[in-house]
C-alpha cells in the first residue's frame, strides 16, 4: 500500500483515528474532513487502498481493499481480500498501540467499503477499541457472524446512513445494523434523510460529537490525574 495520510495530533496524542476510503478513492479524499472535526488530542490516520482489479466494474484497477463481485447482499464475497485488509488494519493498529496508545483509546473508521472493512476488522479484533465509526456500508460475510467476533461485546459502533443512497442501498445498512444490535451491545444505526452515498455536514457533526464522547472523558481524566501528580 502507499503511504497513508497522516494528520498529527495539535496537543500530545492520546488517541488515534484509522479512516477507510471508499472504493476508487484514496487517503486524501476524507483526511481534511476528518482533520477538521476530531478532537485536537487524536491523530488521523488515512490509508491508502491497494489498486487491484474490480469484479464489479469489469476488472477495471482501481484502489480497492477488496474485491467487489457484485452489490447483492447475498452473492459471493472475495473473503481471502476481506481477511487479508483486516490483516493490514489490525498491523496498523499494532503499530499505534506499540507507540503508546493504548487500544482503547484507538477508533476504526470508514466509508462505503472501507466502513464494510472497519466493522469487520474492529469485530475480529482481540482487544477493545475505542469505537466504530461505519459510514453508508455493510457488515461483509455477515453470515459469518457472531461467530467470527472475537471483540468485546461492549464495543460501540455508530452507523450512518443515508436513505436514497443508490450504490450501498439503505436496506443493506439496515440489516447489518440488525444483525450487529443482536449480537453487540451498543450500536447507533443513524438515518440521514435525502442523503445519497456520500457525506453530509449533519452526519461529520454527529461524527465530531461522537468520537469526541468515545475520548474525551480519558483525555480529561487523564489530565486530572496529571494535574493532582504535580500538586502531589
Amino acid at each position: 500500500m502507499a503511504a497513508p495520510v497522516i494528520v498529527e495530533a495539535t496537543v500530545k496524542q492520546t488517541a488515534t483515528l484509522i479512516f477507510m476510503h471508499g472504493l476508487g478513492d484514496t487517503g486524501h479524499g476524507w483526511s481534511s474532513a476528518l482533520a477538521a472535526i476530531r478532537p485536537p488530542f487524536m491523530k488521523v490516520i488515512c490509508p491508502t487502498a491497494p489498486t487491484q482489479p474490480v469484479s464489479l466494474n469489469a476488472g477495471f484497477r482501481m484502489p480497492s481493499w477488496f474485491d467487489l463481485k457484485t452489490l447483492d447482499i447475498g452473492g459471493p464475497e472475495d473473503e481471502p481480500g476481506i481477511q487479508s485488509a483486516r490483516d493490514s488494519v489490525h498491523g496498523m493498529i499494532q503499530k499505534e498501540i506499540s507507540a503508546g496508545i493504548p487500544a482503547n483509546r484507538i477508533v476504526l473508521g470508514g466509508f462505503s467499503q472501507g466502513g464494510a472493512l472497519a466493522l469487520y476488522s474492529a469485530l475480529t479484533y482481540d482487544q477493545p477499541l475505542a469505537g466504530v465509526v461505519a459510514l453508508s456500508c455493510w457488515l461483509p460475510l455477515h453470515k459469518q457472524f457472531p461467530g467470527a467476533k472475537v471483540n468485546s461485546d461492549d464495543v460501540p459502533i455508530f452507523q450512518a446512513h443515508g436513505d436514497y443512497d443508490p450504490v450501498v442501498p439503505y436496506k443493506f445498512g439496515q440489516l447489518s445494523a440488525s444483525l450487529l444490535k443482536s449480537f453487540m451491545k451498543n450500536v447507533t444505526f443513524k438515518t440521514y434523510s435525502g442523503l445519497s452515498h456520500s457525506s453530509s455536514d449533519d452526519e461529520m457533526d454527529d461524527v465530531k460529537d461522537i468520537i469526541s464522547k468515545w475520548t474525551q472523558w480519558d483525555s480529561q481524566n487523564m489530565a486530572r490525574k496529571a494535574q493532582c501528580c504535580q500538586l502531589s
